[in-house]
């Protein structure tokens, strides 16, 4: 199976995206990189539907999705983050993209 895309979206409390990017960015970011590997974009929105986080990450395939997931959700720093940015989450989305075959994933 070629790559694939996992977009996730976070609807957060009103006006509290900032403080989800400060949490993240402080605690966890460096982690999410070493062990999802391919960060295809994260995003905050400012026209649309407000208070919103978007972040995608390629994947060569579902099982490694799935094998870097458990590993990202077995770390001590990610049991510590969570519970810091779950007040601020009122809905999450993850949707699985497959690349359109005159644009793959690198």
């Amino acid at each position: 199976m070629s790559k694939i895309v996992e977009m996730r979206t976070y609807d957060l409390q009103p006006g509290s995206h900032p403080e989800w990017l400060k949490v993240y960015q402080n605690t966890v970011v460096d982690l999410q990189k070493e062990i999802l590997g391919h960060r295809y974009g994260y995003f905050y929105t400012d026209i649309g539907p407000l208070n919103q986080i978007v972040h995608m990450w390629a994947y060569d395939s579902l099982n490694d999705r799935a094998e870097r997931r458990a590993e990202l959700t077995s770390r001590p720093e990610w049991i510590e983050f969570t519970p810091q940015v779950r007040p601020m989450l009122k809905k999450m989305e993850s949707k699985i993209l497959i690349p359109a075959p005159f644009h793959p994933v690198e």
